[in-house]
């Protein structure tokens, strides 16, 4: 199969909106809310797969699982062409869960969650330091609403 000419159908995205509400679903749970034989979806599923449309399962906690934790929005700003090697750099800070390109004055968006202060503040340290980075904001994120 050509990866570069898959297009995910209907069934797909359906299959797909079922597992972001519970990616434990069973083949029978799908095949059975889906209208379709448990062979198609692990077919599909293999093909999600393969084609790297699905690229795992997660695991999802309540907002208050860790409310001790320090969470924040990072807005970065790149300079020149190097926003290729800040991704890479930015990927292997752990404590980035999720990456964002973007558009307008900031050219990256970050969600960062620590799990002190001290934590959040080497964070901090470790992005303005990366080559590349020439700007930063960064928003502490206080209460879910």
């Amino acid at each position: 199969m050509d990866v570069a000419k898959y297009i995910p159908d209907d069934l797909d995205r359906r299959i797909i909106a079922h597992l972001r509400a519970d990616g434990r679903a069973s083949l029978s749970r799908l095949s059975q809310a889906l209208g379709v034989a448990r062979g198609t979806v692990q077919n599909r599923l293999d093909r999600l797969m393969e084609t790297g449309t699905l690229l795992g399962f997660t695991v999802r906690v309540r907002e208050d699982y860790d409310a001790q934790s320090v969470r924040a929005v990072m807005m970065i700003e790149v300079v020149g062409k190097s926003t290729t090697q800040v991704i890479r750099r930015l990927r292997g800070i752990a404590e980035i869960y999720s990456l964002h390109t973007t558009n307008g004055n900031w050219d990256l968006v970050a969600n960062i969650r620590a799990s002190s202060l001290s934590d959040f503040d080497r964070v901090l340290r470790e992005v303005r330091m990366i080559d590349g980075v020439s700007n930063s904001e960064t928003s502490l994120l206080l209460s879910s609403v």
